[in-house]
């Protein structure tokens, strides 16, 4: 009897060991697929596509939406193109739901492959480019409303500015603007370039951006826009990098500063106390490491600040007229700058070679051009403004697929834009054209992956993408062409989750996804304080980042199953190639949210 109860044992021991393997085999099997989505959702009248990426190869005849509530089905569709192999997938899908202009909240599902659930309606970008706003705000410099502190108050003294009488060594007032990184650099070109978007952003958008912080960025209404407060911010520093007529600035502290990740503060690093060098802009090569830099001249950086001192002018124009005739003549001023000597201005460092090693100028100058036609309506700027879109029409990344760290910067021609707004006739189509072909240029990769994904994988990746979707936008806005808004969609939809990797790349948003955590950042390492808005570098080549050096992830990579020999992607913060923020690329998002909430809300209402 005994050996019969044994032998039963053994039998039912046998019968659930088997059942627990099919039970895992089967479980294994459905983690072999995913639906990858934008978290934010969709608008009703929207391009709407989820992708599906899976290990193994299934034969699938169409997809469900589903309400997320009931569980029924509200929308079925033949899957189409198999897109075959990308990234750590070995098959992909496109699954277009565009015809769905239901709203409500919904997931996908394919046999027992479910998505996470998303949203449609017309406020799913509500409140976005404020929520990112916030990323601006904590990379301030001098008061920190974030911290309310206040850091590098002692902002510095001059360096190569003897030819204009500047002893080296000069104490000036350079504080304020924005921490560029993780690190706490600061630069002209980046900032000049961010305050530009947000300006931008607030000109196109106006109704989508609220008024919650006072100027110094702590709570409070003041009867401003917040993203003018911070606008502001930015010019105001710019003004004190633009000091004189005959004088400019490029740069605040360099790279012996990279001692240690830390919160800001006073750093002494550079043997005089708590001040930082601040860099003068002549033209000429300035230290890179061992070696010089390959600067050639004053146009990139200073055409930038005449750009931003522009579009300020004419924003500030109507409320405080003194400040908007402050920077009519910085423009003025600083355009005159820029064709002291036409040529790039790159950054400096003094105990590494990496920089900002920026190759073009005309673009910079095209902008300058094009901002001083719509303020002066004088036609001098816009033959000027022709000439240099004629010497840059595509933005090179476009054609070669690959660039140096901001080798062209900005990632895309802002000028065109701005140019093809004030002009008529020819030339109009021409500078139209010049975007169109950069686009197409993109889309012939693009069009060969179920991502869509065309925007090479170099580093600050991410920041490119919001760039290139913001050159479909304008596109369209100019021609009224709409071919290429499911690509626009797909690059939008890749920073929010339409990735190999299922994830947003923008800290804290949506609340609700997966998000990053863990960034390259002292705020979240050493503070354990969130960087609310923060988008993060992104994926880069496998290929550069097996050579990059000091990378060490801290944790098991949570992403294991998505990294692949095409790019890699780590929420770590020994990850500084793809997980660190940029403050230049968080300000061009900014633009991209505003855009989108504010198109969202010519919608029509979609039934429920």
């Amino acid at each position: 009897m005994i050996k019969e109860c044994l032998n039963f044992l053994n039998l039912r021991q046998a019968f659930l060991l088997v059942f627990a393997c099919f039970v895992c085999n089967f479980a294994e099997a459905q983690q072999n697929a995913w639906i990858r989505i934008n978290q934010l959702g969709y608008t009703p009248a929207g391009k709407k596509v989820a992708v599906w990426g899976g290990k193994s190869i299934r034969q699938l005849r169409s997809f469900e939406v589903k309400d997320a509530k009931t569980g029924k089905s509200v929308y079925a569709h033949p899957v189409g193109k198999d897109y075959g192999v990308y990234g750590p997938f070995v098959q992909s899908f496109r699954f277009d739901f565009s015809a769905l202009q239901d709203t409500g909240s919904f997931f996908i599902q394919v046999g027992e492959i479910k998505s996470p659930h998303f949203r449609i309606a017309r406020d799913v970008y509500k409140g976005a480019a404020d929520f990112v706003l916030r990323y601006m705000r904590q990379q301030r410099t001098l008061f920190n409303p974030f911290l309310k502190d206040s850091c590098h108050t002692h902002d510095g003294f001059t360096l190569y500015a003897g030819k204009v009488g500047v002893a080296d060594s000069s104490h000036i007032d350079a504080g304020g603007g924005w921490h560029d990184a993780s690190d706490y650099l600061q630069y002209a070109t980046t900032s000049a370039n961010a305050t530009f978007h947000l300006l931008a952003a607030y000109r196109d958008f106006p109704k989508v951006f609220a008024d919650q912080k006072q100027a110094n960025g702590l709570d409070g209404k003041n009867g401003r826009a917040d993203i003018l407060d911070e606008a502001k911010w930015g010019l105001d520093w710019l003004l004190k990098m633009h000091p004189k007529a005959n004088q400019m600035y490029n740069q605040i502290a360099d790279d012996r500063d990279h001692a240690s990740m830390r919160m800001p503060k006073e750093d002494p690093y550079y043997g005089r106390g708590f001040e930082r060098p601040v860099y003068f802009i002549d033209g000429e090569p300035q230290q890179r490491g061992k070696f010089m830099n390959n600067t050639t001249g004053t146009s990139s950086t200073a055409g930038k600040l005449s750009s931003a001192f522009r579009l300020g002018s004419m924003l500030f124009g109507k409320d405080d007229k003194k400040y908007a005739r402050l920077l009519s003549q910085k423009a003025e001023t600083a355009y005159a700058y820029a064709n002291i000597k036409p040529g790039v201005t790159q950054t400096v460092s003094v105990k590494s070679p990496y920089i900002y090693a920026e190759d073009n100028w005309v673009d910079d100058m095209q902008l300058a051009a094009a901002m001083g036609l719509s303020v002066t309506k004088k036609n001098k700027f816009a033959e000027e403004a022709m000439q240099y879109a004629r010497q840059e029409k595509i933005t090179p990344w476009m054609i070669t697929d690959t660039a140096a760290h901001y080798q062209w910067y900005p990632f895309i021609n802002l000028g065109h834009y701005e140019l093809a707004k004030k002009i008529k006739g020819q030339d109009r189509e021409e500078i139209v054209s010049y975007y169109r072909q950069g686009i197409e240029e993109v889309n012939k990769r693009a069009e060969q992956n179920a991502f869509l994904r065309g925007v090479p994988f170099i580093w600050c990746s991410n920041n490119l993408t919001a760039s290139f979707a913001m050159q479909c936008l304008w596109y369209k806005e100019l021609t009224g062409d709409n071919q290429f808004d499911e690509l626009e969609q797909a690059n939008f939809d890749w920073l929010f989750g339409a990735n190999p990797w299922g994830t947003s790349m923008v800290y804290g948003l949506p609340s609700w996804g997966d998000t990053p955590i863990d960034p390259h950042s002292a705020f979240t390492y050493l503070g354990k304080h969130p960087i609310d808005g923060g988008l993060v570098d992104g994926p880069i080549m496998a290929s550069t980042y097996r050579n990059l050096i000091g990378i060490k992830l801290n944790n098991p990579d949570s992403y294991a199953d998505f990294q692949s020999d095409l790019a890699v992607y780590h929420d770590d913060y020994g990850d500084y190639s793809t997980n660190e923020p940029t403050m230049d690329g968080t300000a061009s998002l900014i633009y991209l949210l505003a855009a989108k909430e504010g198109k969202a809300l010519e919608e029509p209402v979609g039934k429920k």
